[in-house]
C-alpha cells in the first residue's frame, strides 16, 4: 500500500484555522519573490499550482490566502498519521512527511471486502486527525505509488500486473514517477508520449536518454518493480533528520526555512540522547533523483542548533545546486556521549596542568641556581 495526504500544508493550515475552509489557500512566502509550495483544491480551481510565484498565483485569485510554512504544525500531523498507520501494520517505509509505503500481505490477507476496509482507515484517518488521503494498493512500489496518485483526493485504486497495460500504459509519460520535468520533454521528442510508448521506442535513443534508470524503468513498466517495505533502522553512529518537499522546489526561502528546522531537530535529538558530534553532512536530492551531499568536519565536538545550523547553511550554499530540489537532509556525525567528552576534557585539562606544573619546578629551579629571574615560559615570554 502507498498512501499519500492530500494537499498536506495545506490541509494542515485548515486545521488549525477553521475559518479557512472552502476559500482558495496556498503555503509559501508573500512577496515578489516568494513561491506556492502547495496550493489547496479550491486554489488549483484558478489554474494555481506548485512551484508557481506568489504574485502569479494572486493575479489569478485576488481573493487568495497566502499562509507561511510552519513545519513544527506539518511534523507534528506527519507524526499523527504514521502512528495512526502503523496501527493496521508496523511494517512502514516513510517516504516522506506526507507519504509512506506499508507491507499489508498478512493485514489483507483475511480480509473479504478489501475496498470496504480501505474506505474504513481513509475515514478513520480523518476522524482522527482531519487529514485526508489517498490509497494504492499493488504488487509493487512503483504501482502503489502510481494508484494512489490516480484519484485525489480520498481516492482508493488498486491496480493488479494484469492491469497495468489498460491503466498504467495510457497515462501521459509525464504523470510516470521518477520521469522528471527535465525528461519527459525528451522523451516527447523520440516519440514517447505515453508510458506505454516505453516499451515500443528506439531503445538505444531511450537508453541515452534514461541513463542506468532505464532498466528499472523497464522493469516498474512489465510489473518486476520492488516490493520490499524498507524499514528503518536507526544508525548509532549519527542523528539525522531528512524530509521530502511536497513539491519540488528551488526556492531558496523555503528551501532554508527547512534547512533551519532540520537543524533544530537534530540539535534537539543530539541533546536528548546526550550525544555530540563532529562533523555535520547535508544532503541535497534533486528533482532527477541525484543525491549530492557534503560534510564538514570540526576539531571540536558539538551539538548546539547555532552550530549545527550555521555549519549546515554555509554547507549547503557551498554545495551550489542549481536544480529544483526534492529532499534536504542534515545530519550530525561521528557521535560520542557527551560524558566521555568530558571525562577526557578532564583528563587532557589534568596532563596539561600536571606538565606545566612539572614546567614551572624546572624553571624555579634553574632561577634560585642563577639568583635572578633568567629563566620563563615561552608563553609568559609573549605575555
Amino acid at each position: 500500500m502507498h498512501i499519500d495526504l492530500n494537499a498536506f500544508f495545506a490541509t494542515a493550515e485548515t486545521i488549525i484555522h477553521p475559518e479557512y475552509k472552502g476559500h482558495p489557500l496556498v503555503v509559501g512566502r508573500e512577496g515578489r519573490r516568494g513561491i506556492v509550495s502547495t496550493a489547496n483544491y479550491e486554489a488549483r480551481k484558478f489554474g494555481i499550482h506548485s512551484a508557481m510565484p506568489i504574485y502569479m498565483a494572486k493575479e489569478l485569485c485576488p481573493s487568495l490566502i497566502v499562509v507561511p510554512c510552519n513545519f513544527a504544525l506539518y511534523e507534528r500531523l506527519s507524526n499523527e498519521f504514521f502512528n495512526y498507520v502503523s496501527s493496521y501494520s508496523p511494517i512502514i517505509q516513510i517516504a516522506s512527511i506526507d507519504e509512506c509505503y506499508v507491507d499489508m500481505t498478512e493485514t489483507l490477507k483475511n480480509i473479504k471486502d478489501i475496498d470496504n476496509y480501505l474506505h474504513k482507515i481513509q475515514d478513520g484517518l480523518f476522524e482522527k486527525t482531519k487529514l485526508q488521503c489517498s490509497i494504492g494498493i499493488a504488487p509493487t512500489k512503483f504501482l502503489a505509488k502510481m494508484a494512489s496518485d490516480m484519484k485525489k483526493p480520498m481516492g482508493i485504486t488498486i491496480i493488479r500486473r494484469k492491469d497495468i497495460p489498460k491503466m498504467i500504459y495510457p497515462l501521459p509519460i509525464e504523470s510516470m514517477f521518477g520521469i522528471g520535468k527535465k525528461t519527459a520533454p525528451r522523451l516527447r521528442n523520440i516519440g514517447i508520449n505515453k508510458i506505454g510508448d516505453l516499451k515500443t521506442a528506439n531503445q538505444i535513443e531511450l537508453k541515452h536518454i534514461l541513463g542506468k534508470f532505464y532498466f528499472t524503468c523497464m522493469d516498474w513498466i512489465e510489473g518486476r518493480g520492488s516490493d520490499v517495505v524498507e524499514v528503518e533502522e536507526t544508525d548509532p553512529k549519527s542523528i539525522g533528520n531528512s524530509r521530502t518537499f511536497e513539491n519540488n522546489t528551488n526556492n531558496y526561502e523555503e528551501i532554508k526555512s527547512m534547512l533551519t528546522y532540520l537543524c533544530k531537530l537534530v540539535a534537539k535529538r543530539a541533546n536528548e540522547e546526550e550525544k555530540v558530534g563532529t562533523t555535520i553532512q547535508v544532503t541535497i536530492k534533486t528533482s532527477d533523483f541525484k543525491v549530492h551531499s557534503k560534510s564538514v568536519t570540526k576539531p571540536k565536538a558539538f551539538n548546539s542548533y547555532e552550530m549545527i545550523h550555521e555549519i549546515a547553511l554555509q554547507t549547503f550554499e557551498r554545495m551550489n545546486i542549481n536544480e529544483p530540489i526534492r529532499l534536504i537532509g542534515v545530519t550530525l556525525q561521528n557521535l560520542e556521549s557527551r560524558h566521555d567528552q568530558k571525562l577526557q576534557m578532564s583528563l587532557f585539562d589534568y596532563q596539561i596542568h600536571e606538565e606545566e606544573a612539572k614546567t614551572k619546578l624546572i624553571i624555579n629551579d634553574l632561577n634560585r641556581k642563577m639568583k635572578k629571574n633568567v629563566f620563563k615560559r615561552a608563553s609568559e615570554a609573549k605575555r
